[in-house]
């Protein structure tokens, strides 16, 4: 019978459970992208240039750099806004003790929704135009 208890008491020491401050929070990255000005004009820019190099009457060799020169651009504004992103969760989990965040879209249920806090550091109002 200690043997079980052991194990049981290990296994939640193991998830986290036993520790406190150990919570989850979770983040609405639709709801972020939605109302965030930021990732919308970033978003809105890369296809409107995508659409332009399409319809160019550029060469194929011409338009494939100026995809790839788009992708780099891309790449470039996505580090961005997983930077600035990520550096909000940090400041939430800092200040409210959360060991763990992960995106609302993969939890099935629980855990601690910090998406207007979020929201608050990167000066996201929910009246921002949708894309």
């Amino acid at each position: 019978m200690k043997r079980h208890q052991f194990a049981a008491a290990l296994l939640l020491a193991l998830t986290g459970c036993a520790q406190p401050g150990s919570q989850i929070a979770t983040v609405d990255i639709a709801r972020i992208q939605a109302n965030w000005p930021k990732f919308i004009n970033y978003h809105n820019q890369l296809a409107s240039d995508a659409e332009a190099i399409q319809r160019s009457s550029g060469s194929p060799r011409q338009k494939q750099q100026e995809l790839a020169a788009l992708n780099s651009r891309m790449i470039s504004m996505q580090n961005e806004i997983t930077g600035d992103l990520t550096g909000a969760a940090q400041q939430v989990a800092n200040s409210r003790h959360f060991n763990l965040i992960v995106t609302r879209q993969y939890v099935g249920y629980g855990g601690v929704d910090i998406t207007s806090d979020i929201e608050k550091i990167l000066k996201i109002t929910e009246s921002s135009p949708a894309p």
